[in-house]
């Protein structure tokens, strides 16, 4: 079976910073694989280049069968992308946030129309569909940005620390939104620094000054550091290199 993202020795570079070290890995169709590691360990940086919004310094990697150097249009054409921001438009209403993405997505008005009312249906905000999103509340937000992220039913959807700044409660109905989305096989690649999500994954990798540092199932990850929760195999890794950089 074809996978998801192969990636092979990714690498880019800022001038004398490196933000990703020749990262290597794959990522299985259906597959929630998480991408882990604290702030500025170059989470965001790889996901942008695999989304084809950044070019790489070098390196391989194909998502969805495409090559991110000399197809980023067809690799754009098959994901959808949820920023730390929820990628709405708050002075839109919500039906008018729907109508947008579906038309940029290139779906035509019948889809649009069918797929608005469906949507809204799902989520239950029918009543609130003509209200500015700006009057939404966070986790209503951040519900919707990701649905609208998977309207044109992609065959990945990149979501980029897209539960910061929620209450648990709301963190955990919005992994239920990725449960079935995994479901109706729509990879799932998800950065976050919230360890306790990492339980929700299929598979996790883990980074650490722009390097891969651990790569495999929750559980073989506690097993093998010998941790009973992902923060403490976050915490040996991240000791592990301060003791490397003496």
């Amino acid at each position: 079976m074809e996978k998801a993202i192969v990636t092979k020795d990714l690498t880019k570079r800022f001038g004398d910073f490196i933000a990703t070290d020749a990262i290597t890995f794959e990522v299985e169709r259906g597959e929630i694989f998480g991408f882990l590691g604290a702030n500025g360990a170059g989470k965001t940086t790889a996901m942008r280049m695999l989304c084809g919004l950044l070019k790489p310094s070098s390196g391989q990697a194909t998502v969805a069968g495409y090559d991110i150097f000399t197809q980023t249009d067809r690799v754009k054409k098959n994901i959808g992308y949820m920023s730390q921001k929820f990628s709405l438009y708050e002075d839109l209403t919500v039906r008018e946030n729907i109508r947008f993405y579906g038309g940029i997505y290139g779906l035509g008005r019948r889809q649009i129309k069918l797929k608005t009312e469906q949507l809204l249906e799902k989520l239950q905000i029918t009543r609130e569909a003509d209200q500015l999103v700006s009057s939404l509340p966070l986790g209503w937000k951040q519900k919707l940005a990701f649905s609208i992220a998977i309207l044109h039913d992609p065959s990945i959807v990149f979501l980029d620390e897209p539960t910061g700044g929620v209450d648990p409660i709301t963190r955990r109905q919005f992994w239920d939104l990725i449960y079935e989305a995994a479901h109706q096989q729509v990879t799932v690649f998800v950065t976050t620094h919230y360890m306790d999500e990492a339980e929700y994954c299929d598979r996790i990798s883990m980074m650490v000054d722009g390097r891969i540092k651990a790569l495999d199932t929750p559980r073989r990850l506690k097993a093998q550091f010998g941790a009973d929760s992902m923060n403490g195999v976050f915490l040996q890794l991240a000791r592990q290199q301060n003791i490397s950089n003496q």
